[in-house]
């Protein structure tokens, strides 16, 4: 294994178009022909230099699908209505946690870490005592994101 890594690298010296390092024994090889792809090659069959291609990595951050307010709103409404103790009939945006929807503190912790497993972050207890309302949620959740509309 050593001994191909060391012909990688001595390789990777004299070549300026190879972008990364493999040690796998087979490594994908793209056969061009006059600027034509003719085939893929990886089954260790020494090319000359010519005819050696080898991609660089493309580094692929993962991203969030773009928020908007009726998106945050649809899902916040979505994992209230999944918790077993709102009934689905009484709620809407406005609707109070404690007085129209009946839960109790235990309740409302439950439905801020609900919250907090849908979007991926967590709010702190603070801010959590002020979220009274799944339009306070949604408020909350957008300024986060950093969506203004």
């Amino acid at each position: 294994m050593s001994g191909l890594v060391r012909n990688i690298r001595l390789f990777s010296r004299n070549v300026s178009y190879l972008r990364c390092y493999t040690t796998r024994p087979a490594c994908v090889i793209l056969i061009k022909y006059n600027n034509t792809q003719i085939g893929v090659h990886n089954n260790g069959i020494q090319l000359s230099a010519a005819q050696r291609l080898i991609l660089p990595h493309e580094r692929s951050y993962s991203s969030k699908p773009p928020l908007t307010l009726k998106l945050i709103a649809d899902r916040v409404l979505l994992v209230l209505k999944l918790y077993d103790k709102v009934n689905p009939d009484k709620l809407s945006l406005e609707s109070h946690f404690i007085n129209d929807l009946g839960l109790d503190s235990l309740d409302h912790v439950e439905v801020i870490m609900a919250i907090e497993d849908e979007f991926g972050f967590e709010i702190p207890d603070t801010d959590a005592e002020k979220l009274l309302r799944p339009a306070d949620i949604v408020r909350y959740v957008a300024d986060k994101e950093d969506i203004y509309e």
